[in-house]
């Protein structure tokens, strides 16, 4: 396939990793070096903005203290606006783009317009967060498979999938789930799982990262004595057991 002209539209969708600079993509970082325009979500790391090249225009088009500045409609029109001053516009987020990331409805706007578009994964902090604190996410004999689920749906509820879910051995990560933690409690316990075993990690690949584990019964506490909150991730099942803080 030959590479599209520099003078035509250009969007790079760009996964930024986890949270630690050194974990997005060389082939990221060669985007962002080549961007006119980026497009940038909140919690994405300094040293990774300072990979953009000094002439390039910079868009804070994040969330800030819960609140969204930017509705999605604003930023797939700030994406095709920039594009179509023949401008190679590369947007940025966290983790990866189509993991609850709305990628992929960015994509499908810009092609409307024939914008030429190119999507660059990133490391998911659903894999990652736990694999780097010793917890993989499936174990020979422990599990055979895992869920990936929002703590917070399009309509501001929590997904009718981890009751589904909370009826499998498979580990279940919940991604933007720490707002309704006391209700995936109360769904575990409803389904007599109290005894399994959780894991909270917040500001996961970090310097400044957290974390705390238990079981379903007790985790309320443990995120109550440790001062955790968002951002974290949820992890649920026997593969918290190989963490090494597992005492209980």
């Amino acid at each position: 396939m030959s590479k599209p002209s520099p003078t035509i539209p250009r969007l790079t969708l760009v996964g930024a990793g986890p949270g630690d600079p050194d974990l997005i993509t060389i082939k990221g970082m060669k985007a962002l070096a080549a961007a006119e325009v980026v497009l940038y979500d909140a919690l994405i790391h300094p040293d990774i903005l300072g990979l953009v090249a000094e002439n390039a225009e910079m868009v804070f088009v994040g969330k800030q203290m819960g609140v969204c500045q930017f509705p999605q409609e604003k930023i797939n029109e700030l994406i095709v606006e920039y594009a179509l001053q023949n401008k190679h516009v590369v947007r940025l987020k966290g983790g990866d783009p189509f993991v609850f990331g709305r990628g992929h409805e960015e994509i499908e706007y810009a092609k409307k317009f024939d914008i030429h578009c190119e999507v660059i994964p990133g490391i998911s902090s659903s894999i990652s967060v736990p694999e780097l604190q010793g917890i993989p996410l499936t174990r020979r004999g422990m599990n055979e498979s895992f869920w990936v689920v929002t703590g917070s749906t399009k309509e501001h509820q929590l997904s009718r999938d981890i009751a589904l879910a909370a009826q499998s051995t498979a580990t279940v990560v919940v991604l933007m789930g720490m707002h309704k933690l006391p209700q995936i409690v109360a769904i575990f316990q409803e389904h007599q799982k109290g005894k399994t075993p959780v894991g909270i990690f917040q500001n996961g690949t970090m310097p400044k990262e957290q974390f705390g584990v238990g079981c379903i019964d007790t985790i309320l506490e443990v995120v109550e004595q440790k001062q955790l909150s968002s951002p974290a991730i949820i992890v649920i099942g026997e593969v918290v057991t190989l963490h090494a803080d597992w005492k209980i």
